[in-house]
């Protein structure tokens, strides 16, 4: 996958236990919806973390996220995570990823992730 060309989709449901008392997808929930749509790009990009941890000793980290609230989701709306790589470093990416209803984007946000070690340390992502 190459920076900003490929973007990995994900479909999301809202259920009931997503949204507030006004039936809109409560604030905190984005991130879990972008949480899950960098997960599954993981998977889809052929990385096995559990692998990186156990025998490697390296994990991912999110370290800063910016996040826009454009529109509400609500109950039983079907929504599409986007996900891309937007840049690349030797320990760190930042990956650009949206929440969409059809066409409209909702929520967009850019995520810095960073590679480390189980202790913490720094390291260079892995090679792909």
């Amino acid at each position: 996958m190459s920076e900003t060309t490929e973007i990995f989709t994900l479909p999301v449901r809202v259920y009931y236990e997503d949204t507030d008392m006004a039936g809109i997808v409560y604030y905190a929930n984005y991130l879990r919806y972008i949480e899950r749509g960098r997960s599954e790009w993981v998977r889809a990009v052929g990385l096995d973390q559990n692998h990186m941890k156990d025998v490697e000793g390296i994990v991912f980290a999110v370290r800063r996220v910016e996040a826009d609230y454009l529109a509400p989701a609500r109950l039983d709306d079907q929504l599409e995570v986007a996900t891309w790589v937007a840049e690349k470093r030797p320990a760190r990416m930042v990956m650009g990823q949206e929440v969409r209803r059809g066409a409209e984007v909702l929520f967009r946000a850019m995520v810095t992730v960073v590679c480390m070690t189980t202790a913490g340390r720094p390291v260079r992502l892995p090679q792909w």
